[in-house]
């Protein structure tokens, strides 16, 4: 184990390297269109050798880069994946590399969640400097490392159509119970044994460093209920758990990992009655919730951390995590609190910072750091000295990025919300745009986020409201997005104005130059608001935008449960449709959308601006362009931060920030 006193020291030297720099902003579009430089930097089992992404040019695809991490001046081992696109790999062994790439593959989507791109994995061979195709397509898991089985590694393969389920919190269930196939794969043969073999009641497993099942999930389709069960001594499967799949909506139940300090027992994230989602132990021979370990009266617990040596600790539990102004850890596990403290206390711009790689001996870590004025920095700390290995957008300082503040409002009936507020540098009163999340059952990540970030270094101040539906607040602010009165575009969009109307209240923006930009859901929620009255906004951005709902919940309805179906379906009968609300558009509206979008198809757009008074909006179509982030290549993330300062400047009346 390294010294503590030594990482100390090394972590001091690196903090004195933050120096000042002179302000230049804005930073030009070229530059917020860039991908991500260097990402994915991991350190190899035996700490012999350091790999990561790196796109070298403002056009390039990632490559792989396998340095010698004794001493990273060397030149590197460099692979790509042409006419593949390398998306990420992971160590699974001192020489083998597994990697995902990702093709286009047709130039329409094959329907809803059907996109142009097919996914497959390669295994790089280091001793032989060799790739080979590693079979199972896109759904390849990792079971288990199985560090006591050198080169050998449990592996999972889903069915041929995992990826056909619906949107929104039931997509992940359905992923999550389907049944799997478990196999030891032999990385120098190539060959694999087939270990496991799933089934609808018993699925999904998870297996011990060893690659003994322990645990798994399965469904009963005749009762329409989850199943959790154990593997007691005996060696026998026995059901410990059972819920109705209507009510996982509302009563999550997540096993996160066994308790060390209790036989039989395991960790759980679940309410058990309780408005906030709390870490339990749970009592697998008893069938019941044995004591609290962890809960908070703000926010649901997050999750949980694991070991940073997964070769030595497979699967042990570390800490409990929750999402306020950032990430916050709570370690039961003093050694490895006392690093991230170390860390915390040393990196530069430290905010979300985490060990993301270590060697089997535990002696080197690679450490990653974001947040608001670090888009993304990794370090090496190896042999008592911590070097900067790279950085995700290296031409952006720390001083010309903006802060976030984590701010709690009480929306218009009461309801208490929270928001990230992105303040640009300079004298407030701030011009505002008010940016919601997509989902919209999802929430804001309090870390480096790329659009707020640009927006308040153009000078606007940012506003994330996390809005009733929003999750991680509590089942309170989740379920009243399905309140009978608080559905779409209505209380949830009160929430939205009511978040801008309190950073008025503040002094933070101006009443009379205010936006509203958002993505996916978000961009629905934009386009409600373009018809709103009376009206808060100068004008609005929509993009990917769901304007027609009832088409896109059609996509997917006959998929969901019925009383899941039932629930959001009902919640978009009452929803302010936007195809019904144009002759009431208002404000300027940029209207941006890709011609490939599996998740919310470009015909959304093409029939909503058919309705639209051509002088009442811009539009524009990203060629190639899917619905997420990491298929918006710099061109086209150039044209569309072009159009929308453009747009916010010129033609929303906001003028120069």
């Amino acid at each position: 184990m390294t010294n503590k006193t030594t990482i100390a020291a090394a972590l001091a030297a690196v903090a004195a390297l933050a120096g000042a720099h002179a302000a230049a902003k804005p930073y030009p579009l070229e530059q917020w269109a860039m991908r991500s430089v260097v990402s994915n930097v991991r350190i190899s089992p035996d700490g012999k050798r350091l790999a990561l992404l790196k796109i070298e040019s403002r056009d390039g695809n990632p490559v792989i880069e396998v340095y010698d991490a004794a001493d990273l001046s060397k030149e590197p081992f460099r692979v790509d994946a042409k006419p593949m696109e390398l998306q990420g790999f992971f160590w699974l062994s001192d020489n083998h590399i597994l990697f995902g790439a990702r093709q286009a593959v047709r130039k329409v989507i094959d329907g809803f969640n059907r996109g142009v791109y097919r996914g497959q994995f390669g295994l790089l061979n280091l001793e032989k400097e060799k790739v080979s195709a590693f079979g199972g397509g896109g759904g390849i898991g990792v079971a288990s490392l199985l560090p006591n089985k050198p080169d050998k590694v449990l592996i999972s393969i889903p069915p041929p159509d995992a990826n056909k389920g619906g949107a929104g919190p039931f997509a992940k269930l359905v992923r999550q119970i389907l049944p799997r196939d478990y196999y030891e794969y032999d990385l120098k043969k190539g060959t694999r044994r087939l270990v496991m073999q799933g089934r609808w009641s018993m699925g999904t497993f998870r297996f011990d460093g060893e690659g003994n099942a322990w645990y798994a999930e399965g469904y009963d389709e005749g009762k329409g209920e989850l199943l959790w069960y154990w593997r007691a001594a005996d060696g026998d499967w026995k059901e410990f758990y059972r819920l109705p799949v209507g009510d996982f909506e509302f009563k999550p139940f997540t096993v996160v990992g066994k308790d060390e300090e209790k036989p039989d027992h395991v960790l759980v994230v679940a309410r058990n009655g309780h408005d906030k989602l709390g870490l339990w132990s749970y009592d697998l021979q008893g069938k019941k919730f044995a004591e609290a370990i962890y809960r908070r009266p703000d926010v649901d617990v997050f999750g949980v951390t694991s070991h940073t040596n997964p070769w030595q600790h497979p699967g042990k539990v570390t800490g409990v995590t929750y999402l306020t102004d950032r990430r916050h850890v709570e370690y039961f596990d003093e050694a490895e609190g006392a690093i991230h403290a170390q860390l915390r206390g040393a990196i530069p711009a430290a905010h979300n910072v985490s060990i993301v790689s270590r060697s089997r001996d535990g002696a080197s870590f690679v450490i990653a750091n974001s947040g608001p004025r670090d888009p993304g920095t990794y370090y090496l700390l190896r042999d008592g000295a911590l070097k900067t290995v790279g950085s995700s957008q290296p031409l952006f300082k720390s001083e010309d990025l903006a802060d976030v503040e984590y701010h709690t409002y009480r929306a218009r009936d009461g309801l208490q919300l929270a928001a990230y507020v992105t303040v640009p540098n300079g004298e407030a009163p701030h011009p505002l745009v008010v940016l919601p999340h997509g989902g919209p059952f999802y929430q804001d990540f309090p870390d480096y986020d790329k659009w707020a970030q640009l927006l308040a270094n153009y000078g606007y101040l940012v506003v994330q409201p996390q809005f009733r539906g929003s999750t991680g607040f509590g089942e309170r602010v989740y379920a009243a997005a399905f309140d009978a009165a608080g559905q779409q575009g209505h209380k949830m969009q009160d929430d939205k104005d009511d978040a801008a109307k309190y950073l008025v209240g503040l002094g933070l923006a101006d009443p009379a130059r205010m936006a509203m930009f958002g993505w996916s859901y978000g961009g629905y929620a934009a386009a409600a608001a373009a018809s709103r009255t009376p009206q808060l906004y100068q004008c609005v951005i929509a993009g990917a935008a769901v304007f027609d709902p009832m088409m896109q919940i059609n996509y997917y309805r006959w998929r969901l449960h019925p009383d899941v179906r039932k629930r959001h379906v009902a919640m978009d009968d009452s929803a302010i449709d936007p195809m019904e609300e144009v002759a009431k558009v208002n404000v300027p509206m940029l209207i941006v959308h890709g011609d490939v979008d599996q998740r919310v198809p470009v015909e959304h757009a093409r029939k909503y601006i058919k309705l639209l008074e051509q002088d009442k909006y811009k539009y524009v179509e990203l060629e190639m362009a899917d619905h997420f982030s990491n298929t918006l290549f710099h061109h086209h993330q150039l044209e569309f931060f072009t159009a929308m300062i453009d747009f916010l400047r010129d033609d929303c009346g906001l003028g120069e920030a």
